[in-house]
């Protein structure tokens, strides 16, 4: 389905650059307000979130007007972490909830992504629609049925105690924590998650400004965090990214663990105790082929998807999962939440180890990884390298070479004018000539 202003994470784009504008904002707000009115009665109310991005007040403001114009009541929460908006949406009786994020992006991005009342992310028909309606004459409210928006103080407060929830009666006592929030949207929530369940805190991350958000830090840059577990001499680093759903976790000796590798973990254990539906766990295309070895020997099967949380979440619910991600490190645990939680997933490691007395460095890694190569291409509006002769014969002579040997997955990012160019091989002299060949004719044409 070809989508106009949605890609595979809601809309996202540079702030103030066409279509990430105020104005656009406020249109497709009102869009949303007007799909999300089609019953014609009068009580209806949208929950916004947002990260902490200096464009964000901007976005918050014009989304407000748009959805107020028809007649939608607004309840705005605040910097709070994505999972907690999809949470809240459904606790606070809400038609739909809205996160004002770039996710893992530079600060000058910005994005709006929105969750049904179910609190899962709206399916593609129901952007479509979205979209129809904002190309064509929305229908405002009448003057005196313009809804009304507040602030409201405990949503973040609500979302906390939903998290510490989980561990039931465990606590942390005894764990040094480094915890990277990115400067983002869990700058509050999750320190004081982590403090409040009995961990030794050391916090970094945890002072935005507009302009640092994931800058220097987070799951995308773990290299400073890293420095502090070390440094603290701490057990373990959880890294999250701007608005909280990826993690990475540090071990005591700053070694990353990623998102295949959290999951191999996880589904490993929910196996074990028989808590893994229908013993499956679903991943995308860019997981590691380790990760299906692994799991293979643990008599579980993995379920592969198109890249994004969105289409990890439909395939689980599809097909009644409830353990599923992302190697970026989206961790999706439907018992809990409805979209990827970062430091929800923080959390159930760190139970790991209380409950198996065993240091980071020994659960961080349960399988040897396929070596694999990612590079990305960025490319000009407009451009379509992809569809040259002279790329698609560089993909037909490197899937070639890799045959039987390994795989190739070239693919356009839904977020940002990015190709990614993957590869996975046993023979790493072999992976860095394809790919290289790859990206080359990508940059060339």
């Amino acid at each position: 389905m070809a989508r106009r202003f949605f890609g595979t994470d809601g809309m996202r784009g540079r702030a103030n650059t066409p279509p990430m504008t105020a104005e656009m904002a406020m249109r497709l707000g009102a869009a949303a307000g007007r799909f999300f009115r089609r019953d014609g009665s009068a009580a209806h109310r949208v929950v916004i979130g947002k990260d902490t991005r200096l464009s964000g007040y901007m976005f918050e403001n014009a989304l407000t007007a748009g959805f107020t114009s028809t007649g939608m009541n607004v309840l705005l929460l605040g910097p709070v972490p994505t999972p907690a908006v999809g949470m809240l949406v459904g606790s606070m009786r809400a038609d739909v909830g809205v996160m004002i994020s770039a996710s893992h992006n530079p600060h000058a991005d910005n994005g709006i992504k929105f969750f049904g009342p179910d609190g899962f992310k709206l399916s593609d028909d129901a952007e479509a629609e979205i979209e129809n309606i904002m190309e064509g004459d929305i229908a405002l409210a009448e003057a005196g049925n313009i809804g009304r928006a507040k602030r409201i103080d405990d949503g973040l407060y609500r979302y906390v105690e939903r998290v510490k929830s989980t561990l039931g009666t465990l606590t942390l006592d005894g764990l040094k924590v480094v915890i990277d929030c990115a400067n983002g949207a869990a700058y509050k929530a999750a320190p004081q998650v982590l403090w409040e369940l009995g961990a030794d805190v050391i916090e970094m991350g945890v002072s935005p400004n507009g302009k640092n958000i994931n800058l220097d830090c987070g799951s995308t840059s773990t290299g400073q965090a890293a420095d502090l577990v070390r440094r603290e001499g701490a057990d373990v680093g959880i890294c999250l990214d701007g608005d909280a759903d990826r993690i990475m976790i540090l071990d005591e000796t700053g070694a990353v663990a990623d998102g295949d590798q959290i999951m191999g973990l996880f589904a490993a254990r929910w196996s074990e105790e028989a808590r893994l539906k229908n013993d499956t766990l679903v991943a995308t295309v860019m997981s590691n082929l380790g990760l299906e070895r692994f799991l293979k020997t643990c008599g579980i099967s993995l379920h592969r998807t198109a890249v994004g949380d969105r289409y990890v979440v439909e395939a689980m619910r599809a097909n009644g999962f409830n353990l599923g991600g992302e190697q970026s490190g989206h961790i999706v645990m439907t018992d809990y939440a409805t979209t990827g939680d970062g430091l929800l997933a923080g959390l159930q490691f760190l139970a790991e180890m209380k409950r198996t007395g065993q240091p980071a460095s020994k659960l961080r890694q349960v399988f040897e990884p396929v070596p694999q190569l990612l590079q990305n291409v960025r490319y000009a509006a407009g451009e379509a390298p992809l569809e040259t002769l002279s790329v698609k014969e560089a993909i037909q002579d490197a899937e070639a070479r890799l045959d039987g040997t390994g795989r190739l997955l070239i693919r356009k990012s839904g977020t940002e004018p990015l190709i990614r160019v993957m590869a996975e091989c046993e023979d790493e002299g072999l992976l860095s000539q394809v790919v290289g060949d790859v990206v080359r004719a990508v940059e060339a044409a």
